[in-house]
């Protein structure tokens, strides 16, 4: 580990590294790739399955959940940048696309805010 800022490319490189020095590669086709991310988010899901949603504003203030939810979610984010590098995937110009895309489609009420 680094004090060098998190860089989303990095931990990408950092996860193919991972996976390549245990001969992984094989096992990381798009479709096992997908189905891992959606077993993570499931278990993210169950977290908060039964909760209130008051609970669930919650859910970081007790320190055996807060742990979990990190797991969770860093297994996630894990999984979908893998799936990402295997596609050829930027996950951020993505995002951004995707964003724009959505701020034409639901402008705010009373107009666009440009």
């Amino acid at each position: 580990m680094t004090d060098d800022p998190l860089d989303l490319a990095a931990l990408q490189r950092r996860l193919a590294e991972f996976a390549a020095a245990r001969n992984w590669q094989p096992y990381h086709t798009p479709k096992n790739l997908v189905a891992a991310l959606s077993v993570e988010a499931s278990e993210l899901v169950e977290i908060f399955q039964w909760l209130t949603p008051e609970q669930s504003a919650r859910v970081m203030a007790d320190p055996d959940t807060a742990h979990r939810v990190r797991d969770e979610v860093a297994d996630v984010l894990a999984y979908l940048l893998q799936l990402c590098e295997v596609l050829g995937v930027d996950p951020l110009a993505a995002l951004e696309a995707k964003i724009e895309r959505n701020e034409l489609r639901f402008p705010p009420p009373g107009g666009r805010d440009d």
